[in-house]
């Protein structure tokens, strides 16, 4: 499944978030605080850390040019935003399937190449970054396929945690190496339930 909006030409606004207008909303999740914006057409960020504060700055300086709110969910445009993170955070604490919200994100085509690769890990597997490589027909280009996971906007939707090195450790993670490995934990976890299995958190 390829990203929708795929190239920086056909997001929704100019580079650094130019002519944007995003709407963020925040939720507790299992593994911190999660913050989740978007824009009219997609989410175009999702972050986790431990402070509200720090994660709108997070989202700031991803978008230093847009027009960034907090989300009204009164507001009908708003709406979404809510719904998207909730759905977000139910997938974390392992009670949901992955949510497929559509996406509004900028972004070389390098970078969509290595997303989509990302995107077509399942759940509960990984792959290292030199495979990623090869598999984009770039072998040799392992740095720049872990900086483009590293440039990942969009936390858990973009699944970057299950990309790791070569020699199996977990490698980086924008959100923190302790959130990687629960998050690839809680996927290997419920793939291992059979089908039809209840969540016991």
């Amino acid at each position: 499944m390829r990203t929708q909006n795929n190239s920086s030409q056909n997001s929704s606004y100019g580079p650094h978030g130019a002519g944007a207008e995003i709407a963020y909303s925040i939720v507790d999740s299992a593994l911190g605080h999660l913050l989740v914006a978007g824009t009219s057409r997609g989410i175009c960020f999702a972050a986790m850390g431990e402070a509200d504060s720090t994660l709108a700055a997070e989202l700031q300086a991803d978008y230093p040019r847009a027009s960034i709110r907090v989300a009204n969910p009164n507001r009908s445009e708003d709406s979404h935003i809510g719904d998207w993170a909730e759905a977000l955070a139910k997938y974390i604490a392992g009670g949901s399937p992955m949510p497929a919200p559509p996406m509004d994100i900028r972004g070389t085509p390098f970078q969509f190449l290595v997303w989509d690769q990302l995107r077509a890990i399942p759940p509960g597997e990984t792959l290292s970054y030199s495979e990623i490589a090869r598999r984009i027909g770039r072998p040799r280009a392992i740095r720049a396929v872990g900086t483009a996971n590293g440039a990942n906007p969009v936390s858990i939707v973009i699944p970057c945690h299950r990309a790791i090195r070569a020699s199996g450790h977990l490698g980086g993670y924008r959100w923190g190496l302790e959130r990687k490995r629960k998050l690839l934990e809680m996927e290997s976890r419920m793939c291992a339930q059979p089908a039809g299995t209840p969540h016991v958190t």
